[in-house]
C-alpha cells in the first residue's frame, strides 16, 4: 500500500478513486510514563516513553486505514491527514485519527 500526504503520486496517475478511508487508535498513558515524563520536564531531554506510545498509536491507525483501503480494492492512499487529541477527565488517553482517499494507481 502506497501512502502519501500529497494529493497525487508523482509519475503514478490515479486510475480509480474508491472513497475516503479512516483509521483510529486510542492509547492510554500509564502512571510510570507520567512519572518519567515529569522527571524529564525537570532535568530536560525527550520523553521517550511518550514518543514510543505516540508512534505505536500512529502506526496502528495507519494500519487500520490501509486495511480499509485494501478491502475497497485500492493500492494507495493519497491526501493523508493525521490528527492527535487527548481525551479523558485528566487527559490520560491519546487518540490518533488518520484519513485519506483510497485510490488505484
Amino acid at each position: 500500500m502506497l501512502l502519501a500526504t500529497t494529493p497525487t503520486l508523482e509519475g503514478r496517475p490515479i486510475r480509480q478513486y474508491h472513497g475516503v478511508v479512516t483509521g483510529e487508535a486510542i492509547i492510554g498513558a500509564n502512571i510510570f510514563k507520567d512519572l518519567f515524563a515529569s522527571i524529564r520536564n525537570v532535568v530536560g531531554g525527550r520523553a521517550g516513553a511518550y514518543e514510543s506510545t505516540l508512534a505505536d498509536a500512529r502506526s496502528a491507525a495507519m494500519e487500520d486505514m490501509s486495511e480499509a483501503a485494501a478491502k475497497l480494492g485500492a493500492n494507495a492512499i493519497v491526501g493523508i491527514d493525521i490528527d492527535y487529541e487527548v481525551l479523558g477527565a485528566d487527559n490520560g488517553m491519546l487518540m490518533v485519527c488518520v484519513s485519506g482517499t483510497a485510490v488505484t494507481v
